[in-house]
């Protein structure tokens, strides 16, 4: 990383999960300290080293996004600094200046955040730089929804009573980071660090756009469940990378839907629940579903993944993944039962399946969902729910609309057979977990 040489003194906004220049809270707070602004995206080299496939397309959103921002900075007279590498080297780099006197950045709540950022805050403490931070990613941060006697909600019905009965207007109120731009430092930023600087090639998968269709909000009770329709919003990647801000689009529920807007609540419910119970993201919420004796089918996990179950719904959701980075939620929910009950396969293969091909991974929702599924998590579904594949295309999917546009050859001969019969399926996941959990 070449910087030039910095001549006074500066504070740098450290984007993250945030990349966005409008109703930015850590951005405003940076741009209204009084010092001029160096904003700065890292590719964390300890997160890239972790991604399988060099063309995996959350990096290339990232890249294209971080350069319609730098793109941005310089038409100011500015710039975005992109680094690569790990956070404390790019941090020691800025140190070396001996003009640099503030971080500012929006939390973040993941495990491997927190041990980073306490590196961070560590390495700038050691040399009287300051580490701010503040809420931005969720509504309400965990810790601020809690019990009367101060312990965290499990459930999410309690929580989202208090989730509304907490909300304060500043929990809204917008950050106005956009008219505050003439503080960024004036300077020319180095080049953007290319994909072969990165290790990576350009996805070619298509990104949803981060403008909301208010019609889909407002119809969102009635058609979120349809897979074949445009029926939500499809902004779940611009959440989880803070290109629209979590404040607008609860706004817009507020507004027009309190159905989009329980969804958002789920939300902020599973990042307070990973952060009161970080254990949850590797282990079973609820200890004793670790005595479940999951099979081990690598066939069986195979035709899952490669959406060749002979279940077209599945089957369709598994290719929709694959093919775009996104599966409908209605359709998560039944390919994630099939896995967990139908094939008795650990939850955790499914959800590092997910976090590999999402573009909107997160990794609390994603155990959240998962853990749902298997019956293993907070409020999950009791573990004699198992969803049946077929009344689930029939009563969401009737005409076959979504299965036909993923799963062109069903209905043929090149069609495969089910991999399980469900009523066996079902009784043998009924009686498993019955047998681990008395």
């Amino acid at each position: 990383m070449n910087l030039p040489s910095f001549t006074e003194p500066f504070v740098v906004h450290w984007f993250r999960r945030d990349l966005r220049w409008h109703d930015n809270r850590s951005l405003h707070a940076a741009l209204t300290s009084g010092l001029p602004v160096v904003p700065l995206f890292v590719f964390d080299a300890n997160i890239l080293k972790s991604l399988d496939d060099r063309d995996d397309a959350r990096v290339t959103f990232l890249h294209q996004t971080v350069s319609l921002m730098a793109r941005e900075a310089q038409s100011r007279g500015s710039g975005l600094l992109v680094a690569h590498g790990t956070p404390s080297e790019v941090m020691k780099r800025l140190l070396e200046t001996g003009q640099f006197r503030a971080v500012y950045a929006n939390e973040d709540y993941e495990p491997y955040a927190d041990e980073r950022d306490g590196e961070v805050s560590l390495l700038l403490g050691g040399n009287d730089v300051a580490f701010h931070t503040f809420t931005d990613h969720v509504v309400q941060a965990p810790g601020e929804v809690v019990k009367p006697d101060g312990n965290p909600y499990t459930v999410f019905t309690p929580f989202s009573k208090r989730w509304h009965a907490n909300l304060k207007e500043e929990h809204l109120r917008a950050a106005p980071s956009e008219e505050h731009l003439d503080q960024l430092l004036q300077w020319s930023a180095p080049n953007l660090p290319t994909f072969k600087d990165l290790g990576f090639e350009p996805s070619d998968i298509a990104f949803p756009d981060a403008q909301v269709d208010l019609q889909v909000v407002r119809n969102y009770a009635e058609t979120r469940d349809i897979p074949s329709v445009r029926g939500t919003s499809r902004i779940s990647v611009h959440l989880r990378f803070g290109t629209l801000s979590i404040r607008e689009a609860a706004k817009l529920g507020f507004k027009h839907s309190d159905k989009w807007l329980t969804e958002l609540i789920w939300r902020d419910f599973y990042q307070a629940i990973m952060r009161a119970f970080p254990h949850s993201m590797i282990q079973a919420f609820k200890p004793q579903y670790d005595r479940v004796p999951w099979r081990h089918d690598d066939a069986h996990f195979e035709a899952w993944k490669n959406g060749k179950t002979g279940y077209p719904l599945v089957d369709a959701g598994m290719r929709e993944l694959r093919a775009t980075g996104f599966m409908h939620n209605r359709v998560r929910m039944v390919v994630a039962s099939f896995l967990c009950k139908h094939l008795l396969l650990d939850w955790r293969l499914g959800e590092r399946h997910f976090a590999k091909h999402l573009l909107d991974f997160e990794l609390a929702s994603n155990v959240g969902g998962w853990q749902w599924a298997a019956g293993s998590g907070c409020d999950a579904a009791p573990y004699f729910r198992v969803f049946n594949p077929t009344s689930q295309l029939e009563k969401f999917d009737p005409d076959c609309a979504y299965v036909k546009t993923w799963v062109p050859e069903w209905g043929t001969s090149h069609y495969p057979a089910p991999i399980v019969e469900h009523k066996m399926a079902r009784q043998r996941a009924i009686d498993t977990y019955k047998a681990a959990l008395t």
